[in-house]
């Protein structure tokens, strides 16, 4: 990752100088042994610079092997059976050189795995076919995303507007602006209404102005009039008695509406009498066919809708209110020979779905192989440690190997191949799961966006916002565990004690969206005013719940949790000037002095990460230290 700034040449000299060598008995030595260590660490160093002085010409390999041998001939009266030194044991001069060549080329291996893709292009000359393919995958994806939000926005629109005209023609008396609160409140009126439904579902070819069909059941009925009510139920309030058989009975009456419409086949509904007493719902069900012919704007073939409606009397509060509402479904399928004038069948959205969908298979393919190819390399730098230097690689440096911006983009091609997969069956009228596939290629698409966020990491300046999240998150998960149980106390307690009194309180999850918008300051006088006030003691509770809510998450968990977020930024904008820690896995690979362009890499076997693989790391491997 990073840093907010760079540093200049001295001071990465400066770390480079103290980075402990992991060749030499210091880097590879017991924690028992520092005492040692520390002791012929002067004589270490003045060894290294006299050889620097006789062997100032000599490349870094060279160097880099004569130190390892001073410092193993300095230690070796006191650790003759150390674990790291196994290598200097050797007869042979030849086993030496064999095992620091081992060394310089795992150490490459590890640099090259977190260089940036422009050093990796210096390093093997590779052209970056993978953010080729990551751009055109953007692209796509977007593209795709806008073609499905236009049709799904016709199909929306076309289904709620069909349920507003069902609401105007089957609903007496309806109100726009009562529609939650639509309700009767006398046994005529609930008469009026069954009998205005059923009549105006009579006339819908003669009264409508859009064209529908009506759809006929096994019976040979169309619509289906039910009641619903209790098996026995006797109720006598003067008394303070009631006798009650919680057994639902359902009765039924079916409409066959006829081309020429007779009065005596029609008017047998009007026979049917309502159980008030123990009445718990009247239930009216038909269907009715319709086709969305404005699909045709976007070079679409128009669609076969057939809509489920159901308009619900319900009475099972048995407060003397019946509140009425009209439910509306809608199914859609591939019509019956389409013929579009002008207009031949066209597979371009199909052909374009299933592109997209290899694409992304692609992509699927590349990142798993290169998370594949990092936890090989992770299992390479993990056996050298303990074959050579005997030593346990933390689970810090075992994490580095693992990129989590390759694991979003998997899942990112994995939401998109099967939203593909559903749009084509959409576009071809076998599936009509709109909801799922606009969930599926909408997660993908930020996903896929909020991946660009990676590239913008190798460059310093823009580099901010991944590591002050980065540097935040583990205190934000904290405090926010311990506010969750502070939140959930004041949903609880909100709901059950203003609950009956506030409609803002009515369930938890009205409770939860409540409080949330008082945190950022959103509606606060409307739900101090819309308290009730027929409760004293309730409204002088609501106002000591209200107010010690709104000090203490207002004034005291919001300032506290952007302190934390601006604390974590002053740290990383500071970081530079304080001491930091360097991980074994960074000191090894500092090591490593070769640049990009020298050609050293160009002879190392197939990486072992590909492209998308690299890490959050910047142009210089000194600069990845001062962000750990």
């Amino acid at each position: 990752m990073a840093a907010t700034k760079p540093e200049d040449s001295s001071e990465r000299e400066g770390r480079s100088s103290s980075v402990t060598r992991y060749g030499s008995t210091e880097g590879s030595g017991e924690h028992d042994h520092h005492d040692h260590h520390d002791h012929h660490d002067h004589h270490d160093h003045h060894d290294h610079h006299d050889h620097h002085d006789h062997h100032g010409h000599h490349d870094h390999h060279d160097h880099h092997g004569h130190y390892d041998h001073h410092g193993h001939h300095n230690h070796h009266d006191h650790h003759d059976t150390n674990h790291s030194n196994h290598r200097l044991h050797s007869p042979t001069a030849g086993h030496w050189v064999g095992a620091d060549q081992e060394e310089e080329a795992i150490r490459r291996k590890l640099k090259y795995f977190f260089m940036s893709p422009c050093d990796k292009y210096h390093a093997k000359g590779r052209k970056p076919y993978k953010l080729i393919l990551q751009l055109l995958k953007i692209i796509i994806v977007t593209a795709q995303l806008v073609m499905f939000g236009l049709s799904n926005q016709v199909v929306v629109t076309f289904k709620e507007e069909n349920t507003e005209t069902f609401k105007h023609l089957f609903l007496k008396d309806y109100d726009e602006s009562s529609d939650d609160s639509f309700a009767v409140y006398t046994q005529s009126d609930v008469y009026d209404q069954i009998f205005y439904a059923v009549e105006q579902y009579l006339a819908v070819p003669e009264t409508t102005v859009g064209r529908y069909a009506y759809v006929y059941g096994e019976n040979g009925s169309a619509l289906s009039l039910c009641q619903q009510y209790y098996k026995k139920g006797s109720i006598d309030p003067a008394n303070d008695t009631f006798t009650i058989d919680p057994h639902i009975i359902t009765d039924c009456v079916g409409v066959i509406p006829l081309a020429v419409p007779q009065a005596p086949l029609t008017v047998s509904y009007r026979n049917f009498t309502l159980k008030f007493h123990k009445l718990i719902n009247v239930s009216i069900e038909f269907q009715l066919k319709a086709i969305n012919i404005q699909t045709i704007i976007n070079n679409e073939i128009p669609d076969c809708y057939t809509f489920h409606i159901t308009i619900v009397l319900d009475n099972k509060a048995h407060s003397g209110k019946v509140k009425i509402r009209l439910e509306n479904q809608a199914s859609i399928k591939e019509c019956k020979d389409p013929s579009v004038s002008g207009h031949a069948e066209n597979y371009t959205r199909v052909a374009f779905d299933v592109a997209v969908a290899l694409v992304c298979m692609l992509s699927l393919l590349l990142c798993g192989r290169s998370i594949l190819r990092g936890f090989m390399l992770q299992q390479e730098f993990v056996q050298f440690f303990r074959d050579t230097l005997d030593r346990k690689v933390c689970w810090a440096d075992r994490m580095e190997f693992v990129n989590g911006w390759y694991i979003l983009l998997t899942i990112s091609d994995i939401f998109t191949i099967t939203g593909s997969i559903i749009k084509i069956g959409i576009e071809s009228k076998n599936m009509s799961s709109y909801d799922l596939c606009g969930i599926l290629l909408g997660t993908s698409t930020l996903l896929v966006w909020v991946g660009v966020i990676r590239y913008l990491t190798f460059f310093q300046k823009y580099n901010i916002l991944i590591v002050t999240l980065r540097a935040a998150f583990p205190n934000v998960i904290r405090f926010c565990c311990c506010v969750a149980v502070i939140y959930l106390g004041y949903c609880f307690c909100g709901w059950i004690v203003l609950g009956p009194y506030h409609v803002k309180f009515r369930s938890l999850s009205m409770v939860s969206e409540c409080l949330f918008s008082l945190i950022n300051g959103d509606d606060m006088f409307v739900t101090f005013a819309e308290m009730q006030e027929s409760s004293t003691l309730v409204w002088l509770f609501s106002q000591v719940y209200l107010y010690t809510f709104i000090s203490l998450f207002i004034y005291m968990v919001l300032s506290l949790f952007i302190a934390l977020i601006t604390g974590a930024y002053e740290t990383i904008k500071h970081q530079t000037q304080e001491a930091f820690h360097i991980t074994d896995l960074h000191a090894f690979i500092a090591e490593c002095t070769d640049a990009p362009n020298s050609g050293k890499f160009r002879g190392l076997e197939t990486s072992p990460c590909s492209f998308f693989c690299c890490c959050d790391r910047t142009t210089t491997y000194e600069d990845v230290l001062l962000v750990n």
